[in-house]
Protein backbone atom coordinates (compact mmCIF):
# COMPACT_ATOMS: atom_id res chain seq x y z
CA UNK A 1 0.00 0.00 0.00
CA UNK A 2 1.32 3.24 -0.94
CA UNK A 3 2.57 5.21 2.31
CA UNK A 4 2.52 9.14 1.11
CA UNK A 5 4.50 10.23 4.44
CA UNK A 6 7.49 8.51 2.36
CA UNK A 7 6.88 10.48 -0.63
CA UNK A 8 9.07 13.85 -0.11
CA UNK A 9 8.59 16.39 -1.94
CA UNK A 10 12.34 17.09 -2.37
CA UNK A 11 12.43 14.34 -4.57
CA UNK A 12 10.42 15.75 -7.56
CA UNK A 13 12.18 19.30 -8.03
CA UNK A 14 14.20 19.84 -10.78
CA UNK A 15 16.19 22.95 -12.49
CA UNK A 16 13.21 25.16 -14.41
CA UNK A 17 14.54 28.30 -15.20
CA UNK A 18 12.46 31.16 -16.10
CA UNK A 19 13.33 31.08 -19.51
CA UNK A 20 12.27 27.85 -20.54
CA UNK A 21 8.49 28.97 -19.13
CA UNK A 22 6.31 29.93 -22.11
CA UNK A 23 5.24 33.20 -21.62
CA UNK A 24 2.88 33.43 -25.00
CA UNK A 25 1.51 30.06 -27.49
CA UNK A 26 3.00 29.51 -30.56
CA UNK A 27 1.57 31.00 -33.74
CA UNK A 28 -0.52 27.85 -34.63
CA UNK A 29 -1.61 25.71 -31.79
CA UNK A 30 -0.72 21.99 -33.34
CA UNK A 31 2.65 23.13 -34.34
CA UNK A 32 4.14 23.10 -30.47
CA UNK A 33 6.93 20.18 -30.24
CA UNK A 34 5.64 16.70 -29.18
CA UNK A 35 7.56 14.58 -26.64
CA UNK A 36 7.01 10.62 -26.75
CA UNK A 37 7.72 8.04 -24.31
CA UNK A 38 6.74 4.67 -24.77
CA UNK A 39 8.41 1.08 -24.44
CA UNK A 40 10.49 3.20 -22.02
CA UNK A 41 12.27 4.99 -25.21
CA UNK A 42 11.92 8.94 -25.74
CA UNK A 43 11.49 10.87 -28.76
CA UNK A 44 10.33 13.93 -30.19
CA UNK A 45 8.04 15.15 -33.59
CA UNK A 46 5.74 17.81 -33.95
CA UNK A 47 2.03 18.19 -31.96
CA UNK A 48 0.01 17.49 -35.69
CA UNK A 49 1.88 14.38 -35.99
CA UNK A 50 0.24 12.58 -32.86
CA UNK A 51 -1.84 10.40 -34.82
CA UNK A 52 0.88 8.59 -35.96
CA UNK A 53 1.80 7.50 -32.25
CA UNK A 54 -1.49 7.06 -30.80
CA UNK A 55 -3.11 2.84 -30.90
CA UNK A 56 -6.11 2.80 -33.15
CA UNK A 57 -9.14 2.83 -32.10
CA UNK A 58 -7.75 4.29 -28.92
CA UNK A 59 -10.13 6.61 -26.94
CA UNK A 60 -9.67 10.02 -26.48
CA UNK A 61 -10.79 11.46 -23.16
CA UNK A 62 -11.32 15.37 -23.06
CA UNK A 63 -12.42 18.21 -20.77
CA UNK A 64 -14.56 20.38 -22.58
CA UNK A 65 -15.18 22.79 -19.77
CA UNK A 66 -14.19 27.07 -20.20
CA UNK A 67 -12.29 29.25 -18.64
CA UNK A 68 -14.38 32.06 -17.51
CA UNK A 69 -13.00 35.69 -16.81
CA UNK A 70 -12.42 35.58 -13.84
CA UNK A 71 -9.82 38.42 -12.81
CA UNK A 72 -11.86 41.59 -11.94
CA UNK A 73 -10.45 44.77 -11.23
CA UNK A 74 -11.97 47.15 -9.27
CA UNK A 75 -10.70 50.89 -7.72
CA UNK A 76 -11.64 52.66 -4.82
CA UNK A 77 -11.95 56.47 -4.52
CA UNK A 78 -8.93 56.77 -3.33
CA UNK A 79 -7.51 54.99 -6.36
CA UNK A 80 -5.98 52.10 -4.54
CA UNK A 81 -6.11 49.00 -6.97
CA UNK A 82 -8.10 46.15 -5.98
CA UNK A 83 -8.36 42.61 -7.79
CA UNK A 84 -10.99 39.92 -7.35
CA UNK A 85 -10.04 36.41 -8.40
CA UNK A 86 -13.30 34.72 -8.91
CA UNK A 87 -12.43 30.96 -7.49
CA UNK A 88 -16.34 29.51 -7.53
CA UNK A 89 -19.97 30.10 -6.59
CA UNK A 90 -21.25 30.35 -2.98
CA UNK A 91 -24.56 29.51 -1.47
CA UNK A 92 -27.14 30.41 -2.26
CA UNK A 93 -26.24 30.30 -6.14
CA UNK A 94 -23.55 27.42 -5.54
CA UNK A 95 -24.20 25.63 -8.76
CA UNK A 96 -22.18 26.64 -11.60
CA UNK A 97 -25.00 27.09 -14.02
CA UNK A 98 -27.29 28.96 -12.20
CA UNK A 99 -24.38 31.14 -10.63
CA UNK A 100 -23.65 32.10 -14.47
CA UNK A 101 -27.57 32.38 -15.12
CA UNK A 102 -28.64 34.52 -12.34
CA UNK A 103 -29.96 38.27 -12.83
CA UNK A 104 -29.31 40.87 -10.71
CA UNK A 105 -26.57 39.38 -7.97
CA UNK A 106 -24.37 36.09 -7.95
CA UNK A 107 -22.38 35.04 -5.08
CA UNK A 108 -18.64 33.63 -5.54
CA UNK A 109 -16.10 32.72 -2.91
CA UNK A 110 -12.96 34.83 -4.19
CA UNK A 111 -9.19 35.63 -3.73
CA UNK A 112 -8.63 39.13 -2.80
CA UNK A 113 -5.44 41.44 -4.07
CA UNK A 114 -4.56 44.11 -2.35
CA UNK A 115 -7.12 42.87 0.57
CA UNK A 116 -5.49 45.09 3.26
CA UNK A 117 -6.84 48.16 1.46
CA UNK A 118 -10.23 47.32 1.38
CA UNK A 119 -11.71 47.39 4.60
CA UNK A 120 -15.31 48.16 4.35
CA UNK A 121 -17.98 49.32 2.09
CA UNK A 122 -18.54 48.19 -1.43
CA UNK A 123 -16.54 48.23 -4.78
CA UNK A 124 -18.05 50.01 -7.90
CA UNK A 125 -17.58 50.37 -11.30
CA UNK A 126 -19.39 50.84 -14.58
CA UNK A 127 -19.61 48.52 -17.18
CA UNK A 128 -20.82 49.86 -21.23
CA UNK A 129 -23.20 46.55 -22.91
CA UNK A 130 -24.37 47.56 -26.17
CA UNK A 131 -24.47 51.06 -25.49
CA UNK A 132 -26.11 50.97 -22.16
CA UNK A 133 -24.09 51.67 -18.96
CA UNK A 134 -24.60 49.13 -15.69
CA UNK A 135 -23.42 49.86 -12.31
CA UNK A 136 -21.49 46.53 -10.90
CA UNK A 137 -20.93 46.20 -7.25
CA UNK A 138 -18.77 44.04 -5.32
CA UNK A 139 -19.64 43.56 -1.68
CA UNK A 140 -17.66 41.66 0.71
CA UNK A 141 -19.70 39.61 3.19
CA UNK A 142 -17.31 37.77 5.16
CA UNK A 143 -13.75 36.23 5.47
CA UNK A 144 -12.34 33.06 6.30
CA UNK A 145 -8.83 32.34 5.76
CA UNK A 146 -7.38 33.80 2.40
CA UNK A 147 -10.88 33.54 0.76
CA UNK A 148 -13.87 36.27 1.02
CA UNK A 149 -17.17 35.52 0.49
CA UNK A 150 -18.32 38.05 -1.97
CA UNK A 151 -21.58 39.48 -3.74
CA UNK A 152 -21.56 41.34 -6.87
CA UNK A 153 -24.64 42.93 -8.20
CA UNK A 154 -26.07 45.05 -11.03
CA UNK A 155 -28.10 47.52 -12.54
CA UNK A 156 -29.80 47.42 -14.44
CA UNK A 157 -30.81 43.71 -13.47
CA UNK A 158 -31.46 42.34 -17.34
CA UNK A 159 -27.84 41.12 -18.02
CA UNK A 160 -26.81 37.39 -16.58
CA UNK A 161 -23.64 37.28 -14.65
CA UNK A 162 -22.05 35.67 -17.10
CA UNK A 163 -22.60 38.57 -19.91
CA UNK A 164 -21.36 41.02 -16.84
CA UNK A 165 -17.97 38.92 -16.11
CA UNK A 166 -17.63 38.62 -19.59
CA UNK A 167 -17.77 42.23 -20.80
CA UNK A 168 -15.27 42.96 -16.94
CA UNK A 169 -13.20 40.50 -16.50
CA UNK A 170 -9.74 39.50 -17.43
CA UNK A 171 -8.39 36.29 -18.98
CA UNK A 172 -6.57 34.35 -15.56
CA UNK A 173 -3.14 33.58 -16.65
CA UNK A 174 -1.04 31.48 -14.28
CA UNK A 175 0.91 33.81 -12.06
CA UNK A 176 3.93 32.27 -13.25
CA UNK A 177 3.44 34.26 -16.79
CA UNK A 178 4.19 37.69 -15.15
CA UNK A 179 2.63 39.72 -17.21
CA UNK A 180 -1.19 41.01 -17.81
CA UNK A 181 -3.82 38.87 -20.53
CA UNK A 182 -3.51 40.37 -24.20
CA UNK A 183 -6.19 40.04 -26.34
CA UNK A 184 -5.01 37.01 -28.11
CA UNK A 185 -4.88 35.20 -24.29
CA UNK A 186 -9.03 35.37 -24.97
CA UNK A 187 -8.31 32.94 -27.84
CA UNK A 188 -5.61 30.75 -27.04
CA UNK A 189 -6.10 30.18 -23.41
CA UNK A 190 -9.12 28.15 -24.10
CA UNK A 191 -9.38 25.03 -25.97
CA UNK A 192 -11.63 25.25 -29.37
CA UNK A 193 -13.94 22.46 -28.25
CA UNK A 194 -14.00 24.39 -24.62
CA UNK A 195 -18.22 24.28 -23.55
CA UNK A 196 -19.66 24.77 -19.94
CA UNK A 197 -18.36 27.60 -18.91
CA UNK A 198 -16.77 27.07 -14.88
CA UNK A 199 -13.09 27.05 -15.06
CA UNK A 200 -9.86 29.88 -13.84
CA UNK A 201 -7.70 27.89 -15.55
CA UNK A 202 -7.07 26.16 -18.83
CA UNK A 203 -7.39 22.45 -19.34
CA UNK A 204 -3.78 22.75 -20.86
CA UNK A 205 -2.73 19.89 -22.30
CA UNK A 206 -6.19 20.40 -24.96
CA UNK A 207 -4.88 23.97 -26.10
CA UNK A 208 -2.73 22.09 -28.83
CA UNK A 209 -5.68 20.55 -30.60
CA UNK A 210 -7.18 21.70 -34.12
CA UNK A 211 -9.74 20.60 -36.42
CA UNK A 212 -6.79 19.17 -38.69
CA UNK A 213 -5.93 17.19 -35.94
CA UNK A 214 -8.97 16.29 -35.14
CA UNK A 215 -9.50 15.16 -38.79
CA UNK A 216 -6.17 13.23 -39.07
CA UNK A 217 -7.46 10.99 -35.83
CA UNK A 218 -10.76 10.14 -37.45
CA UNK A 219 -9.21 8.40 -40.49
CA UNK A 220 -7.29 6.34 -37.96
CA UNK A 221 -10.31 5.66 -36.43
CA UNK A 222 -9.50 7.22 -33.04
CA UNK A 223 -12.63 8.04 -31.03
CA UNK A 224 -12.98 10.93 -28.93
CA UNK A 225 -15.53 12.16 -25.59
CA UNK A 226 -15.73 14.89 -23.14
CA UNK A 227 -15.52 14.76 -19.50
CA UNK A 228 -16.46 18.56 -17.55
CA UNK A 229 -14.10 19.47 -14.51
CA UNK A 230 -13.87 22.60 -13.71
CA UNK A 231 -10.12 23.28 -12.83
CA UNK A 232 -9.98 25.99 -9.81
CA UNK A 233 -7.18 28.55 -8.75
CA UNK A 234 -5.79 25.11 -6.35
CA UNK A 235 -4.29 23.64 -9.32
CA UNK A 236 -1.30 26.37 -9.04
CA UNK A 237 -0.85 25.93 -5.23
CA UNK A 238 2.22 25.13 -4.27
CA UNK A 239 3.25 21.87 -1.82
CA UNK A 240 4.17 23.28 1.19
CA UNK A 241 4.63 19.95 3.35
CA UNK A 242 8.02 18.48 3.41
CA UNK A 243 6.13 14.81 2.39
CA UNK A 244 2.77 14.85 0.21
CA UNK A 245 0.19 13.70 3.00
CA UNK A 246 0.74 17.15 4.62
CA UNK A 247 -0.87 19.09 1.08
CA UNK A 248 -4.79 19.12 0.93
CA UNK A 249 -6.20 18.73 -2.02
CA UNK A 250 -8.76 21.71 -3.67
CA UNK A 251 -11.83 20.40 -4.64
CA UNK A 252 -12.96 20.35 -7.88
CA UNK A 253 -16.54 19.71 -9.48
CA UNK A 254 -17.35 17.68 -12.32
CA UNK A 255 -19.93 16.21 -14.69
CA UNK A 256 -19.94 12.84 -16.94
CA UNK A 257 -22.77 11.76 -19.30
CA UNK A 258 -23.78 7.86 -19.95
CA UNK A 259 -22.66 7.96 -23.43
CA UNK A 260 -19.40 8.72 -22.05
CA UNK A 261 -19.08 5.77 -19.57
CA UNK A 262 -20.75 3.44 -21.94
CA UNK A 263 -18.22 4.25 -24.28
CA UNK A 264 -15.64 3.75 -21.12
CA UNK A 265 -17.13 0.29 -20.50
CA UNK A 266 -16.33 -1.31 -24.16
CA UNK A 267 -12.93 -0.30 -24.49
CA UNK A 268 -10.03 -2.18 -23.38
CA UNK A 269 -8.88 0.45 -20.20
CA UNK A 270 -4.84 0.41 -21.94
CA UNK A 271 -6.25 2.06 -25.05
CA UNK A 272 -8.03 4.76 -23.31
CA UNK A 273 -5.95 8.28 -23.43
CA UNK A 274 -7.03 10.93 -21.20
CA UNK A 275 -6.34 14.22 -22.73
CA UNK A 276 -4.52 16.46 -19.64
CA UNK A 277 -4.58 15.57 -15.70
CA UNK A 278 -8.13 16.83 -15.24
CA UNK A 279 -9.19 14.05 -17.88
CA UNK A 280 -7.38 11.43 -16.00
CA UNK A 281 -8.14 12.19 -12.34
CA UNK A 282 -11.86 12.60 -13.27
CA UNK A 283 -11.84 9.04 -15.15
CA UNK A 284 -10.13 7.78 -11.99
CA UNK A 285 -12.39 9.07 -10.16
CA UNK A 286 -15.25 7.61 -11.95
CA UNK A 287 -13.51 4.17 -11.17
CA UNK A 288 -13.32 4.97 -7.38
CA UNK A 289 -17.39 6.13 -7.12
CA UNK A 290 -18.44 2.94 -9.08
CA UNK A 291 -16.26 0.41 -6.60
CA UNK A 292 -17.80 2.79 -3.31
CA UNK A 293 -21.38 2.45 -5.02
CA UNK A 294 -20.56 -1.53 -5.09
CA UNK A 295 -18.72 -2.08 -1.68
CA UNK A 296 -20.74 0.71 0.46
CA UNK A 297 -23.67 1.15 -1.74
CA UNK A 298 -22.06 5.29 -1.84
CA UNK A 299 -24.61 7.55 -4.10
CA UNK A 300 -23.08 10.67 -2.92
CA UNK A 301 -20.67 11.05 -6.06
CA UNK A 302 -17.53 12.80 -3.82
CA UNK A 303 -14.02 11.51 -3.58
CA UNK A 304 -11.54 11.97 -1.39
CA UNK A 305 -7.93 12.91 -1.61
CA UNK A 306 -7.24 9.83 0.11
CA UNK A 307 -10.12 7.34 -0.78
CA UNK A 308 -7.91 5.02 -3.27
CA UNK A 309 -5.32 4.50 -0.19
CA UNK A 310 -7.71 3.37 2.07
CA UNK A 311 -7.66 -0.97 3.06
CA UNK A 312 -11.03 -1.26 2.36
CA UNK A 313 -10.67 -0.41 -1.27
CA UNK A 314 -7.67 -2.81 -2.08
CA UNK A 315 -9.67 -4.62 -3.91
CA UNK A 316 -9.32 -5.88 -7.42
CA UNK A 317 -12.57 -4.75 -9.71
CA UNK A 318 -12.23 -3.68 -13.36
CA UNK A 319 -13.12 -0.40 -14.48
CA UNK A 320 -15.65 -2.64 -16.44
CA UNK A 321 -17.70 -3.60 -13.15
CA UNK A 322 -16.99 -0.22 -12.03
CA UNK A 323 -18.66 1.41 -14.23
CA UNK A 324 -21.57 -1.35 -14.95
CA UNK A 325 -22.15 0.07 -11.23
CA UNK A 326 -22.78 3.30 -11.66
CA UNK A 327 -24.64 2.45 -14.92
CA UNK A 328 -27.42 0.41 -12.82
CA UNK A 329 -27.47 3.37 -10.26
CA UNK A 330 -28.63 6.04 -13.28
CA UNK A 331 -30.74 3.34 -14.65
CA UNK A 332 -32.27 3.18 -11.59
CA UNK A 333 -32.85 6.58 -10.88
CA UNK A 334 -33.50 7.66 -14.62
CA UNK A 335 -30.52 9.71 -14.33
CA UNK A 336 -28.19 11.06 -17.90
CA UNK A 337 -25.72 12.78 -16.11
CA UNK A 338 -23.26 12.07 -13.07
CA UNK A 339 -22.66 15.37 -11.11
CA UNK A 340 -20.15 15.04 -8.71
CA UNK A 341 -16.74 16.52 -6.86
CA UNK A 342 -13.56 15.16 -6.31
CA UNK A 343 -10.14 16.05 -4.13
CA UNK A 344 -8.56 12.98 -5.83
CA UNK A 345 -4.77 13.34 -5.44
CA UNK A 346 -2.44 10.66 -7.49
CA UNK A 347 1.14 9.66 -6.02
CA UNK A 348 3.85 7.65 -6.80
CA UNK A 349 2.64 4.09 -5.85
CA UNK A 350 -0.82 4.85 -7.39
CA UNK A 351 -2.34 1.92 -9.99
CA UNK A 352 -4.13 3.40 -12.88
CA UNK A 353 -7.79 2.11 -13.57
CA UNK A 354 -8.80 3.65 -16.72
CA UNK A 355 -6.29 4.98 -18.32
CA UNK A 356 -3.59 3.57 -20.53
CA UNK A 357 -1.58 7.02 -21.40
CA UNK A 358 -1.34 10.12 -20.89
CA UNK A 359 -1.36 13.57 -23.37
CA UNK A 360 -0.11 16.53 -20.83
CA UNK A 361 2.46 19.53 -20.94
CA UNK A 362 5.56 19.91 -18.45
CA UNK A 363 4.40 20.75 -15.04
CA UNK A 364 6.11 22.46 -12.38
CA UNK A 365 8.71 21.00 -9.90
CA UNK A 366 7.39 20.06 -7.10
CA UNK A 367 3.76 20.40 -7.84
CA UNK A 368 0.76 17.36 -7.53
CA UNK A 369 0.73 17.39 -11.42
CA UNK A 370 4.38 16.25 -11.34
CA UNK A 371 3.56 13.66 -8.79
CA UNK A 372 0.80 12.49 -10.75
CA UNK A 373 3.20 11.85 -13.63
CA UNK A 374 5.98 10.37 -11.63
CA UNK A 375 3.04 7.86 -10.93
CA UNK A 376 2.42 6.66 -14.32
CA UNK A 377 6.19 6.43 -15.85
CA UNK A 378 7.92 5.78 -12.58
CA UNK A 379 11.16 7.45 -11.71
CA UNK A 380 11.91 7.74 -15.65
CA UNK A 381 9.98 11.43 -15.28
CA UNK A 382 13.70 12.63 -14.72
CA UNK A 383 14.94 11.09 -17.88
CA UNK A 384 11.76 12.61 -19.64
CA UNK A 385 12.20 16.30 -18.21
CA UNK A 386 15.87 16.56 -18.48
CA UNK A 387 15.50 15.57 -22.36
CA UNK A 388 12.70 18.45 -22.77
CA UNK A 389 14.99 20.20 -20.88
CA UNK A 390 18.35 20.02 -23.16
CA UNK A 391 16.06 19.89 -26.55
CA UNK A 392 14.53 23.18 -26.28
CA UNK A 393 11.01 22.15 -24.98
CA UNK A 394 8.55 25.19 -23.61
CA UNK A 395 7.16 24.29 -20.52
CA UNK A 396 3.77 25.04 -18.24
CA UNK A 397 0.52 26.11 -19.63
CA UNK A 398 2.05 27.63 -22.91
CA UNK A 399 4.74 25.39 -23.31
CA UNK A 400 4.90 22.09 -25.59
CA UNK A 401 3.08 18.76 -25.16
CA UNK A 402 4.66 15.12 -24.28
CA UNK A 403 2.24 11.76 -24.94
CA UNK A 404 3.05 9.04 -21.93
CA UNK A 405 1.79 5.17 -23.10
CA UNK A 406 1.92 2.58 -20.91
Amino acid sequence: MVNPEKINIADFNYDLKQEKIAQFPMDQRDRSKLLIYHNIQISEDRFDHIDEYLPEQSLLVFNNTRVIRARLIFFKSSGARIEIFCLEPAPPTGDFNLAFENISFSYWKCLIGNSKRWKTGSLEQEVLINGECYKFSATRISREGDISLIKFQWNPADKSFATILEQTGNVPLPPYMNREAESLDSERYQTIYAKLDGSVAAPTAGLHFTDKVFKSLEQKNINRHFVTLHVTAGTFRPVKSPTINGHKMHVESMMVTRKLLKSLQKTDYRKIIPVGTTSLRTLESIYWYGVKLAILGETNFSIDQWDPYQEQFTIKMSHHDSISAILSYMDQNSIDELHGETRLIIIPGYRFRMAGGLITNFHMPGSTLLLLVAAMVGDNWKRIYQYALDHQFRFLSYGDSCLFLM
